[in-house]
């Protein structure tokens, strides 16, 4: 009568005691479970346990390790996450917001900032029926300052990876925006042939349609003279808009003509290089043909 209850009372002890060694062992050291549930396997339960306790001493050993294998799994994978250096829920998320370039960045403030100065520079160059200094003073200063910001804006834009779709868009809208608007005020008010307005304007238009033609072969890259051209045609255009007299105004228009000349020059090497590419792209995709009919 009383070995059995002494069994028995052993077991549940034992049950008991290796229920808390568990949850001891998985509070203290996660990483140790394993080797508990062991050990405790290995003694078949609790010391103290007579003849008639093994099953009962084994099953609450099993209970126990049960029990502490149901209460890690959290703590096992929370560690499991840190330790192969993945970022905790919604990091990725964070980091892609901050990777990417907010629109109203500091490139893209410069470009707005551009195509606001168009009509403000209209009409500025129109005030008083075109021809007050004054007034041609302020248009100078309202394109010089685009002129300008379209020297900083694409660099800021790299350097500071702060490349946006909007900016891919905006950007070329905004330059020829303020060189047209230029010219042909220009033209309108007889100070400048209309002649070179069009050379001008059509070949910016022209190497635009260009490159959508070919761009299935390729990108045309930019032309070797292409900044070369950007910047003389801003100083003989300013210096237009200015009411210069004197040796001042042959000056400007000598500039003037060397960015006609400039003009003409890079427009053809852009013909250049889209036939070249058109070519090459074409010889590439026979030779695949080919290929994969042989």
């Amino acid at each position: 009568m009383t070995g059995v209850p002494a069994s028995a009372a052993g077991g549940s002890s034992g049950a008991r005691r290796a229920a808390g060694a568990a949850a001891a062992a998985s509070t203290a050291a996660p990483g140790k479970v394993a080797g508990t549930a062991a050990a405790r396997s290995a003694d078949g339960g609790a010391p103290g346990a007579g003849p008639g306790a093994p099953s009962g001493g084994r099953h609450g050993g099993t209970a126990g390790a049960a029990a502490s294998d149901e209460a890690v799994p959290g703590e096992d994978a929370g560690l499991d996450a840190q330790d192969d250096g993945k970022p905790p829920r919604g990091a990725k998320i964070a980091a892609a917001a901050v990777n990417q370039a907010s629109v109203w960045n500091i490139a893209n403030l410069l470009t707005m900032l551009r195509l606001v100065l168009v009509p403000a520079f209209v009409a500025l160059m129109l005030a008083d029926g075109g021809y007050d200094p004054a007034w041609r003073s302020l248009a100078w200063a309202a394109f010089a300052i685009a002129m300008i910001t379209d020297l900083f804006d694409g660099h800021l834009a790299r350097t500071y990876n702060l490349v946006t779709d909007f900016g891919k868009i905006a950007d070329p809208i905004a330059d020829k925006a303020i060189m047209g608007a230029a010219l042909i005020c220009l033209s309108a008010l007889g100070d400048l042939p209309w002649w070179v307005t069009g050379i001008i304007l059509g070949r910016e238009l022209g190497v635009t349609l260009l490159r959508f033609l070919v761009i299935r072969y390729g990108v045309i890259p930019a032309s070797r003279g292409g900044k070369l051209k950007t910047l003389t045609q801003g100083v003989a255009v300013g210096m237009y808009v200015l009411a210069l007299t004197g040796w001042l105004a042959t000056l400007r228009w000598w500039v003037m003509a060397a960015a006609v000349v400039l003009t003409v020059v890079t427009g053809l090497d852009y013909v250049k290089q889209a036939i070249v590419l058109r070519r090459q792209g074409i010889a590439e995709r026979k030779a695949a043909l080919e290929e994969k009919e042989a």
